[in-house]
């Protein structure tokens, strides 16, 4: 999945879990799709601690604004 998105992959999981909740998929579609959540999971997790890290927070010292990286 080329040029995914967070969002964009985060519906995807969700229409997999749908998908399994169901029970009706074949056994081999089913450990497909179960890999296909696991490896777009793990897109997710690393999306979210770039963005984490690039986070800022405004801090006002003696009327001065200052930017610190979030922790």
């Amino acid at each position: 999945m080329e040029n995914k998105s967070f969002e964009g992959a985060q519906k995807r999981i969700e229409e997999i879990i749908e998908d399994l909740e169901e029970g009706n998929l074949p056994l081999r579609e089913s450990i497909d799709r179960f890999k296909e959540a696991a490896e777009l999971l793990k897109f997710c997790d690393k999306e979210l601690k770039e963005v984490e890290m690039s986070i800022q927070k405004i801090v006002d010292k003696d009327g001065k604004i200052k930017f610190e990286e979030f922790e």
